[in-house]
């Protein structure tokens, strides 16, 4: 299949698939028929990995470029949207999560859009050093990191909005088959470990190995200030969920603040320097 094939291909199950969930989990009088309808059917848990194939695919060839690695802005947020679809699609077939499949609307909305980022802004240089095995691997714990924490601030603004549901019983029924509210801030703050130790991992081996990694002694870019400050904030939130036991509104707060300081450090840099600056 031509690449542009794969890549329409791709775009058209994404939006397909965001129309699906959104006529049956966000269409009011969907939901309110969905209400006394038996169990999601079965094959939704796996509708999500032909589009994330084709995705792979663009991305494996838009990237791999002869010997080095093309990472523009635009691979870059399509690659860390895959992996965070990846990892929530897989987690669909060994947890239930019925109620939570209303982000998969949002999530398939993305996902169009994302998976042609690379075509909008492909890379015009190289990275260096992209064959180094520690570069890979430095790279795709970040990636992870990244995936998770999107996954953990998407968590939080759906319990945000839970939560308000809750103060005003006559908002919409959308929200009405999720998991209790408890239930979903533990799987939170366990989406918040995992991506915090993959963060963790991601500096310090960019710091200990820069030179191996990058090529270079470390230097001290607004990357890193903004990468270590995210970091600080949500091991602030680790810390004080376990010690002063912060929860609700608090840890909501704390886990957008952390990911808006991470954009910032990774993809903002890399649109700032690639896009405004042409560099």
């Amino acid at each position: 299949m031509p690449i542009i094939l794969t890549y329409l291909a791709a775009f058209l199950l994404y939006t397909l698939i965001g129309w699906h969930f959104w006529r049956t989990r966000w269409n009011g009088s969907a939901i309110a028929n969905n209400k006394n309808s038996d169990a999601a059917p079965g094959w939704e848990r796996y509708v999500m990995l032909a589009p994330l194939t084709l995705h792979g695919i663009t991305l494996y060839q838009s990237i791999l470029v002869g010997d080095g690695l093309s990472f523009g802005v635009g691979s870059a947020i399509s690659s860390i949207v895959w992996l965070t679809a990846f990892i929530y699609s897989f987690s669909g077939l060994f947890y239930r999560l019925e109620g939570l499949q209303t982000l998969f609307a949002p999530v398939a909305a993305v996902g169009a859009v994302s998976v042609l980022l690379p075509l909008a802004f492909p890379s015009i240089h190289p990275l260096v050093n992209a064959g180094l095995p520690a570069f890979k691997a430095h790279m795709m714990v970040a990636m992870m990191a990244y995936s998770f924490l999107t996954i953990a601030v998407l968590h939080a603004l759906l319990m945000m909005a839970v939560e308000r549901r809750l103060h005003h019983p006559s908002a919409s029924p959308l929200l009405t088959n999720l998991p209790p509210l408890l239930v979903m801030e533990k799987l939170l703050f366990r989406i918040i470990w995992t991506g915090f130790i993959l963060l963790t991992l991601t500096l310090f081996s960019g710091v200990i190995f820069s030179q191996e990694v990058f090529g270079q002694p470390l230097t001290f870019s607004h990357k890193t200030l903004f990468g270590f400050i995210s970091w600080g904030v949500f091991a602030a939130l680790l810390f004080g969920r376990h010690l002063y036991g912060w929860r609700g509104r608090i840890a909501i707060r704390w886990t957008i603040a952390g990911f808006i300081i991470l954009l910032l450090a990774y993809i903002g840099s890399k649109f700032v320097a690639e896009i405004i600056l042409n560099r």
